[in-house]
């Protein structure tokens, strides 16, 4: 997986980065009737700010070309879009085999794990950023 990233900001082998997050619907062509197309312009203007570390030298303001394995890419988003499923489904299904339990408690209580299994993810994600780091490549698209 490949992303232009401009350069915010070097210090050391620390590179901060920027990239500008895109929806599927700039591919579209029916983004101007449809209302997640229209909605996507209201919100188009997001960013996101993050380091690397490499040894590449590059400059302020330099646009790079950033990759990283498309197999860890698919990994880290089953984790972030799967696991949190897969928790609220199998706790809801656990929770109402008890059958002492309203179903109102068990639907609030499937969320709060659905909820609670982010929170989780978003804390083990940022330990392993040593080792995403490691995966991401930095390289002058201009050569």
């Amino acid at each position: 997986m490949k992303e232009l990233a401009e350069v915010v900001a070097v210090e050391g082998n620390r590179i901060t980065l920027t990239t500008e997050l895109k929806t599927a619907c700039s591919g579209c062509s029916h983004n101007t009737t449809c209302g997640a197309g229209i909605l996507s312009k209201v919100f188009a203007d997001r960013n996101t700010q993050f380091r690397v570390i490499s040894d590449t030298k590059v400059a302020v303001g330099e646009h790079v070309e950033i990759s990283m394995p498309e197999s860890e890419v698919i990994r880290f988003a089953l984790l972030l879009y799967g696991l949190p499923i897969l928790v609220l489904l199998f706790s809801a299904m656990a929770l109402s085999s008890l059958q002492t339990i309203p179903e109102g408690l068990v639907i609030v209580f499937a969320f709060c794990g659905f909820g609670l299994t982010f929170i989780g993810l978003k804390h083990w994600f940022r330990r392993r950023d040593v080792k995403v780091n490691q995966l991401i490549q930095l390289s002058n698209p201009q050569g």
